[in-house]
């Protein structure tokens, strides 16, 4: 599998996941104290919003990257 090919492919599954839920997001958890048995943690949200336009312009770019990287060259 060529290199064209994996990146057309993460920029498909990318773009999807933007699609669906309006950008990318995750959540980063923190130790914000570690006495003995005692651990308290926090939680906080983090991402970026993708604007549709752009999802659907970064799925198209993705699918023409997998089909370009399918072509061999006699």
């Amino acid at each position: 599998m060529s290199v064209t090919r994996i990146i057309g492919l993460v920029l498909v599954a990318v773009s999807i996941v933007a699609l669906l839920w309006g950008g990318v997001f995750w959540t980063r958890q923190k130790t914000v104290l570690d006495a003995g048995p005692l651990e308290v943690k926090t939680r906080q949200h983090e991402g970026f919003a993708v604007p549709p336009i752009v999802s659907v312009g970064c799925l198209i770019a993705g699918i023409a990257l997998v089909f370009a990287g399918g072509r061999r060259r006699a």
